[in-house]
C-alpha cells in the first residue's frame, strides 16, 4: 500500500578529506569496525590505531590503510591533529580510555556499554561538564540501523501519534571463540548493562523522555553452568518521566538455525498506531532485515528501510565535535541511558535456573 510520508535525504560527508582526523584505541569488540565505517562515511579520516594485540591491529590496518600503528596510547593522545578517540575496548576499560582522551583535549566515542559502574558514570559526568568535551556513545542498534532511523522519522512526522510504550527484544548468539572478559561480569558489566544499554537508549529516544526509573529487572544464567559469570537472560520494565513505559528482554539464546546473530525487534505503541521493527531478519521470508511495519488510522504499510535513510548520526557527531553543538545526541541523553542500564543491572533479581 502506498504511503503518504516523505523522508530526509541520504546524508553526505560533512567534512573534506583530511579535515577531521580520529584514532581507534582498543579493538577488543568488533563494533570498532562499525564505528570506524560510520565516521569514514561522514568524511572523517582514521589516522592512528593502537591496541596491545598485533593481530587485531593488522586486521584494522588492512581494512583502513590510512591508520598508522601507534607505539602507545600516549602517542595518539599527544597528536594535536586527532580530534576524536574511538574505542571498543573491554567494556570496563572504555570509560578510562575515554576519560584520558578528554583530559588530553580530545572528544571520546565509546562503544556500548559506555561504562560499567556508577563511579565511572560520575567521573564521566564531571569530566564532560568541566571540559566541555564529548563522551559520545555508539548505541548502534539505533544509530546504525536504517530501520530504527526510519521509525524515528515516521514518529517525527506523526505517523503513530504520541508514543506510549517501547518494547525491545535483543536476542544474541554466543557463538564460539568469545574472549575471557565476555564471561566476567566485572569486565562486561552484566547483560542489562551490556547489550541492554542499546534498548534503554531507544526507550528514551522514541518516547522523548529525559529520565526514568527501573520498576523491575531480572537476570539469570539458565543454561550455561560451565561459565557461571555469564548472564544469558535479562529483562527490565522502566517507567519514564513523561508517563510512558519501556520493556526490554535480552538473551543469549539465538538458535543455530537462524541466519543472523539475533532476531532483534522493537515495538512502538502510539496513540494513533504502532510500528514494528524487524531489524536484522524477517523470519521465514526473503525480505531480509531492515523491515519497518506501520499500522495507523490510514492503513497498513511495510517499508524496506535499506538504502532509505543512511546513518546521519555520524556526520552529526563529526560536526558536533567541530562546532561544539549537540545535534547527534545530547550528553545528558547518552549518559541517562547508561544510568538506567546500571540501575537495572544493579537492582536485578537474580533468578535460579
Amino acid at each position: 500500500m502506498n504511503h503518504p510520508y516523505t523522508f530526509d535525504p541520504l546524508p553526505q560527508p560533512v567534512v573534506a578529506p583530511g579535515e577531521f582526523a580520529f584514532a581507534a584505541v582498543g579493538l577488543d569488540h568488533g563494533h570498532i569496525f562499525g564505528m570506524t565505517d560510520g565516521l569514514i562515511g561522514a568524511g572523517a579520516t582514521v589516522k592512528w590505531v593502537f591496541d596491545e594485540n598485533p593481530d587485531r591491529v593488522a586486521s584494522f590496518t588492512e581494512r583502513y590503510p590510512t591508520a598508522r600503528v601507534a607505539s602507545s596510547e600516549r602517542e595518539v593522545l599527544d597528536d594535536p591533529d586527532v580530534r576524536l578517540v574511538a574505542t571498543a575496548a573491554i567494556a570496563s576499560e572504555r570509560a578510562p580510555i575515554g576519560l584520558r582522551a578528554i583530559e588530553a583535549g580530545k572528544d571520546a566515542f565509546v562503544d556500548k556499554a559506555p561504562l560499567t559502574t556508577f563511579g565511572q558514570l560520575d567521573a564521566v559526568r564531571e569530566a564532560t561538564a568541566r571540559t566541555g568535551r564529548k563522551y559520545a556513545v555508539y548505541y548502534g542498534e539505533r544509530v546504525h540501523s536504517e530501520a530504527a532511523i526510519l521509525a524515528g522519522q515516521l514518529i517525527e512526522r506523526g505517523a503513530i501519534g504520541t508514543v506510549l510504550q517501547v518494547v525491545c527484544f535483543g536476542p544474541h548468539r554466543i557463538g564460539g571463540g568469545r574472549p575471557d572478559w565476555f564471561y566476567d561480569p566485572e569486565q562486561y558489566g552484566g547483560i542489562l548493562c551490556d547489550i541492554g544499554s542499546h534498548n534503554f537508549e531507544q526507550m528514551l529516544f522514541y518516547t522523548g523522555a529525559t529520565d526514568g526509573r527501573v520498576s523491575t529487572s531480572t537476570v539469570a544464567n539458565y543454561a550455561h553452568s560451565d561459565t557461571p559469570g555469564l548472564q544469558d537472560f535479562g529483562d527490565a520494565h522502566v517507567v519514564l518521566d513523561n508517563g510512558t513505559t519501556g520493556y526490554v528482554r535480552v538473551d543469549w539464546f539465538t538458535p543455530d538455525g537462524l541466519g543472523v546473530f539475533g532476531d532483534g525487534r522493537t515495538l512502538l505503541l502510539g496513540t494513533d498506531g504502532y510500528i514494528e521493527l524487524r531489524k536484522y531478519i524477517d523470519i521465514a521470508t526473503d525480505n531480509g532485515g531492515g523491515q519497518v511495519i506501520l499500522v495507523n488510522q490510514e492503513g497498513q504499510y511495510r517499508f524496506d528501510a535499506n538504502g532509505m535513510t543512511g546513518f546521519p548520526y555520524f556526520g552529526q557527531l563529526v560536526r558536533d565535535c567541530i562546532d561544539r553543538t549537540e545535534t547527534a545526541m545530547t550528553q545528558a541523553h547518552a549518559l541517562k541511558a547508561a544510568e538506567l542500564s546500571l540501575q537495572a543491572q544493579g537492582e536485578a533479581l537474580v533468578l535460579a535456573p
